[in-house]
């Protein structure tokens, strides 16, 4: 199976809450916002943008979760919003891939409407700038 990518989140983190219980696991809340470009859109993460973390008492992250919505253009030039629920896991692998993730997506746009149905993938990396998102589908 190959796989298409179709944008790409360039994540700036503004803020960062947490939380740690006397077990030793501990809640990341990380307000952000961010830059979207690629193949099918173009544009930038509204605000309100949080990703959530839950890290063991060992300190290794378990999971992700991060809510947002995108506005900008589709790739026919259309203005559309983009909302990303975005689930994912810690990965260890050499690629600096920190997280794989399995996103629900729901747009506005007509041209992306595919994104309501298609299986869509996503992985978060660290990169020179931070963090980005690659969101991927299957062809």
């Amino acid at each position: 199976m190959n796989f298409e990518e179709l944008f790409t989140l360039h994540v700036e983190i503004k803020e960062t809450i947490s939380l740690e219980n006397p077990q030793g696991d501990s809640v990341v809340m990380i307000t952000f916002t961010g830059s979207a470009t690629g193949k099918y859109f173009t544009g930038k993460v509204l605000p309100g943008g949080v990703d959530t973390q839950i890290i063991g008492k060992h300190k290794d992250r378990h999971t992700l979760s991060a809510r947002y919505i995108l506005e900008g253009k589709d790739f026919k030039g259309d203005d559309c919003k983009i909302y990303i629920e975005n689930n994912g896991y810690a990965i260890k692998n050499p690629k600096n891939v920190l997280f794989r993730t399995y996103p629900i997506i729901i747009t506005d746009s007509n041209g992306l409407s595919f994104l309501n149905e298609e299986l869509v993938t996503g992985e978060v990396i660290s990169t020179d700038k931070g963090i980005s998102v690659k969101f991927y589908r299957a062809i």
